[in-house]
């Protein structure tokens, strides 16, 4: 797993096998149990039973398609700070968290600790799109004291 990589074992669940599973699926979702069998130098049977057990025990969440969003015209990508006027015990974050779910150009949403609360990955076709996004979608979330977009060049990582 990229997670992974350059650390030494974080659970005591799982050996080196497991995560060598881990990192080849994490790869490739959709290599077939013979294919990750042989990767992982396993035979077909126990290296199954592995993943069934990575599964059960929560280790893989699921497995899905990594979309390419340039291909969908969607390929401007930036990154807005969001600091809300209150986070206090007036349902300000809940608020907040139910309203972000449902603006679809949000590609993820992160609550930080720091001198802003939230970080957010905003997906558009270009800065007109996003210009249009930040106005009428998430300048008017709820709670926005102030928003800080930073347009993203390159994807390093």
């Amino acid at each position: 797993m990229e997670i992974l990589q350059g650390y030494s074992l974080v659970s005591r669940d799982l050996d080196r096998i497991d995560h060598r599973i881990l990192e080849e699926l994490e790869s490739d979702g959709r290599l077939s149990i013979v294919d990750l069998a042989a990767r992982v130098n396993l035979t077909n049977t126990p290296c199954s039973e592995r993943v069934k057990r990575l599964e059960r025990a929560g280790y893989i969440d699921g497995y899905r398609a990594v979309v390419n969003r340039d291909k969908l015209g969607l390929g401007h990508l930036t990154v807005v700070q969001v600091s809300l006027s209150a986070t206090g015990g007036d349902n300000s974050l809940d608020a907040f968290n139910d309203a972000v779910a449902h603006v679809p150009e949000i590609e993820r949403c992160l609550m930080v600790a720091g001198s802003f609360d939230y970080l957010l990955t905003v997906r558009t076709r270009d800065i007109a799109h996003f210009r249009q996004v930040l106005g009428d979608k998430i300048n008017t979330l709820p709670g926005i004291h102030q928003t800080n977009s930073f347009a993203v060049m390159e994807i390093v990582k």
